[in-house]
């Protein structure tokens, strides 16, 4: 059976630069999240800001210039050797970029408007392609000099869990060889008003499946993975399965009975030839609103039941948009490293409140841990419009 290999991962995010400082700080309990009002302006918020200096993009075309590209640049950075190795060996037309994202360059716009609203003008240093969905993947594309398909997905919070599905289908179609895929996205005003608009964020850190959950914190990062046909060593980790579904139930309420979540996770269970009971782990949508985990947890223990481990990273990232789904799967890739042979899982930040109307679930306790690596793992993301998704990444070795 073909299987779609990570063989690399880059990351980037609130809690470091790094996959080395990504995965300290996660163990540690520590989150990346802190009050600002950078973007809402009066009103203190925890976000999940990159703090890193990000790299230069003086050599990219203006219309490529934006913090989500810079942000992309950052965690290719990490995994650059392999893709050039990648480009080397297969050509740079069978390697292809497809990528997740939902703000795109809206920063530079809202910087821009500011600048018209104050002088009449926009600035000199202004493009309107900043902001255009598919200047990541044409950005990456440029960067690495390749000919291979290049898109991006944007659909909400699914956006790059969509975009690594379409990645193993390319290689499934025989269409590339490797493909660099996850997502990213960038923290703005709008998006962060957006939100609030909906009553939908929290104004302390989020408190995923506690009975005084109020919302979710927003964040920012990239996580990138080189996948291909191949392994890449004795210990690998691959995306063995996948499932797509709609729900259609309403503009941004998941549908209560969790029907596409269901058939989601469904699916990528019957994609991976992987049984239920085979999960170790399942890294959680939960977002901390009422209605998201209400719908996940009923989801899970119909589907799981209620003794697998289960944590959501957001307390530590916050809630990354379209690069949440590549993110969450980069701290699932690096708990299944070798370096893990405990098999530590990523632990549930909260009040420890539990919600007596939620379904009892087994939320990893910090320091806990399976006693051995850990072999499948699932990581699902239910966005806005009903789009659901779901990933499982296997250890082959």
């Amino acid at each position: 059976m073909l299987k779609f290999y990570l063989n690399a991962c880059g990351i980037i995010c609130a809690m470091g630069d790094s996959p080395a400082q990504v995965k300290a700080r996660l163990y540690a309990g520590e989150t990346g999240l802190a009050a600002t009002d950078s973007c809402s302006p009066g009103r203190q918020l925890p976000l999940g800001r990159v703090q890193a200096e990000l790299p230069s993009m003086a050599h990219l075309p203006q219309r490529q210039r934006s913090r989500n590209n810079a942000l992309a640049l950052a965690a290719l950075a990490q995994i650059r050797p392999q893709v050039d190795a990648a480009i080397a060996r297969y050509g740079a037309g069978r390697v292809g970029v497809v990528l997740g994202t939902s703000t795109s360059g809206i920063g530079e716009a809202e910087r821009a408007l500011a600048g018209h609203a104050a002088v009449g003008a926009l600035p000199s240093d202004f493009d309107y392609g900043q902001q255009e969905m598919g200047s990541l993947a044409e950005m990456l594309a440029w960067e690495l000099g390749l000919a291979g398909p290049a898109y991006v997905h944007s659909s909400a919070c699914s956006s790059s869990a969509k975009a690594m599905a379409g990645a193993a289908r390319l290689i499934k179609m025989g269409l590339c060889d490797a493909v660099v895929t996850g997502g990213v996205d960038s923290l703005c005003a709008f998006t962060v008003a957006g939100f609030a608009a909906l009553e939908s964020v929290s104004a302390a850190q989020c408190n995923p499946m506690s009975a005084n959950r109020d919302g979710i914190n927003i964040g920012e990062g990239a996580a990138l993975f080189l996948m291909s046909g191949d392994a890449a060593g004795p210990a690998t980790v691959a995306l063995l399965g996948w499932g797509e579904s709609s729900d259609g139930h309403h503009m941004s309420a998941p549908d209560p009975a969790g029907v596409g979540a269901r058939l989601a996770m469904t699916q990528a269970l019957e994609r991976a030839g992987v049984a239920a009971a085979q999960i170790d782990y399942i890294n959680m949508h939960g977002t901390a609103t009422r209605q998201n985990d209400a719908m996940e947890s009923g989801a899970i223990a119909a589907l799981f039941g209620h003794e697998v481990a289960v944590s959501s990273t957001k307390p530590f990232t916050g809630h990354t948009l379209g690069a949440a789904a590549a993110i969450e799967a980069a701290l699932c890739w690096l708990a299944m490293q070798d370096d893990n042979p405990q098999g530590r899982l990523p632990p549930h930040l909260w009040d420890g409140a539990a919600d007596p109307a939620l379904p009892a679930l087994n939320l990893v306790a910090p320091g806990a841990a399976l006693g051995r690596p850990l072999r499948h793992v699932l990581s699902s993301s239910f966005a806005f419009g009903g789009s659901n998704a779901a990933l499982l990444l296997g250890r082959t070795a």
